[in-house]
């Protein structure tokens, strides 16, 4: 039996808003059969839980989306199974998941039944100490993030009063034409899924764009901040869920209200923003230059480079931080991992599986 398809996501973000969550968009109530709530402390193998139902799934010829940690990408925040409508979530902090709709949709799975409590007590000390320090480190991170994201907004603004609005809502107007033909309003309002394809991490601006642009045709838009690719994107995007057609939306790490992809499942066609933070390594239908719709001339790109420079530093003292706190937080994880019995926690694995099958 060959193995099911891959997509990699990232359902939170460390943002220039602070944590933000689209964590409501990972398997919405309404079209769930079931959403495990996991929870239990650090270092008590929520993430391996996930993984290994995952990756037992893929075997079994599944498609499965594995959502990523922003603050440790190698760690996994859930699993969805689109075919079996089911999803599995880190119900912890900073992203708590508690169930809407206990025994119908959501179920809670503790992982903290299966640890010894007098052993992770001894710790307690150390515990809280680390755990108010990890708090302070992110603080400080989005405070750069922030820093850096008003740098950005700087460069923006420059070139967006001299980038030309109506090339935007023409060209925009013509993909509106090729996409959607004659196709007419709709009744019913297609949804939106919001998630993020990239992310702010320990390990830098990581993202898994080859893995969630799946689809026959992708277009590519870039462009310097300010030249309106997300405009561009937010028009397709109505136009679409005008006509009932759901989409997947993909939003700026920096900033989660930005679009920055955009995916119509139905009609097969891929949207992506192209630049020096984040490029897909898929094969393009076609790209559309957004810089070529500004006026160059009135531009002062030395103050672009300073900026850009600014960026690079702020962002990356912000990077720092998140890496430090990932750094206390390992150090809690060994205070739990050594007091849990994971042959138990295997063993919920299995039975949860079962439940899934």
């Amino acid at each position: 039996m060959a193995k099911g398809k891959i997509r990699r996501m990232f359902p939170g973000g460390n943002t220039s808003y602070g944590f933000f969550s689209y964590y409501d968009y990972i398997l919405p109530q309404d079209e769930a059969e079931r959403i495990f709530c996991i929870k239990g402390g650090p270092g008590v193998g929520k993430s391996t839980f996930m993984k290994k139902i995952g990756e037992q799934f893929l075997d079994m010829g599944y498609d499965v989306e594995f959502m990523h940690c922003s603050s440790d990408s190698d760690s996994i925040d859930g699993v969805v199974i689109p075919a079996k409508k089911t999803a599995l979530l880190d119900g912890t902090a900073p992203h708590v998941v508690d169930p809407k709709n206990p025994g119908v949709v959501d179920e809670i799975i503790h992982l903290g039944d299966f640890w010894d409590e007098d052993g992770i007590r001894k710790n307690k000390d150390k515990i809280i100490k680390g755990n108010m320090e990890v708090k302070e480190n992110f603080k400080r991170a989005y405070r750069y993030i922030k820093a850096a994201y008003l740098i950005y907004e700087d460069s923006s603004e420059m070139v967006r009063k001299y980038t030309d609005i109506s090339k935007i809502n023409k060209i925009s107007q013509e993909f509106i034409n090729i996409i959607f033909n004659d196709i007419e309003i709709s009744d019913r309002v297609g949804r939106e899924r919001k998630l993020f394809a990239s992310a702010i991490t320990p390990k830098g601006l990581v993202n898994y764009l080859s893995t969630v642009l799946d689809t026959d045709k992708i277009y590519c838009v870039s462009g310097k901040p300010g030249t309106g690719t997300e405009v561009f994107l937010e028009k397709i995007k109505t136009a679409a869920t005008e006509r009932g057609f759901d989409v997947e939306s993909f939003y700026c790490a920096l900033d989660p209200f930005k679009l920055e992809h955009l995916i119509i499942r139905e009609l097969n066609i891929s949207f992506t923003t192209s630049n020096e933070y984040h490029f897909a390594d898929v094969e393009f239908e076609e790209c559309i230059d957004f810089d070529e719709f500004t006026n160059k001339s009135f531009i002062n790109e030395l103050v672009l480079e300073e900026n850009k420079q600014n960026f690079g530093f702020l962002l990356g003292t912000g990077i720092k931080n998140i890496v430090r706190a990932k750094s206390i937080h390992d150090d809690i994880e060994a205070y739990y991992a050594p007091n849990m019995d994971f042959e138990a926690v295997k063993l919920c694995m299995e039975s949860t599986m079962a439940k899934i099958t």
